[in-house]
């Protein structure tokens, strides 16, 4: 249960109420944007880096399956809650998402327990969802022009949007490729 790749992910969870605790800081806006970006990217390179060195070391957990994912989407809705807050992301937008994630976890735990969750394995539109979200949501914290040239709000505003179209499309995908097993059970 102690090994690198999960000591990692229990930083994620760490740093959540880190990213949240930063906008009731008394720091300028500049300082707390950059502040909660550095955190929110941090914290999304470790998602890599601990999956990465658990396949590498050989140190594959049952405990890290289930902390992984947890961390991911609490930290991704934690962001989102924030950003709503500040005016950055719009409601629909924060629970389209939020609302599909608790949504694909209770499928994929109960696809597990009746033995068929490869059926609802990730597929490459719910990681193209996950990296659409993963690069809006520090663009939104940032919330300013990068080297005064990137206006982060304006991309990372376009990117939300495609990440919940993604959310969308891709909650459709695994329910579909559920729907057998869901329909023999009502």
């Amino acid at each position: 249960m102690t090994n690198l790749p999960n000591l990692l992910t229990w930083l994620r969870m760490f740093a959540i109420p880190l990213l949240v605790a930063v906008f009731f800081m008394p720091l300028d806006p500049f300082t707390r944007n950059v502040a909660a970006t550095s955190i929110f990217v941090v914290a999304a390179v470790t998602d890599a880096l601990d999956g990465w060195l658990a396949r590498r070391l050989g140190q594959l957990s049952a405990f890290g399956a289930f902390l992984d994912p947890v961390a991911d989407k609490l930290l991704v809705a934690a962001a989102l809650v924030m950003l709503v807050q500040l005016d950055r992301v719009g409601a629909m937008v924060a629970l389209i998402i939020i609302g599909r994630e608790i949504t694909i976890s209770a499928l994929r735990e109960w696809m597990a327990t009746i033995g068929a969750s490869a059926s609802v394995a990730v597929h490459s539109i719910g990681k193209l969802k996950t990296i659409a979200q993963l690069v809006a949501v520090p663009m939104l914290l940032y919330d300013g022009k990068l080297w005064g040239v990137i206006d982060c709000h304006l991309i990372g505003t376009w990117l939300i949007w495609i990440a919940a179209l993604l959310t969308v499309w891709s909650m459709f995908y695994y329910l579909r490729r559920a729907w057998p097993y869901l329909s023999e059970s009502v």
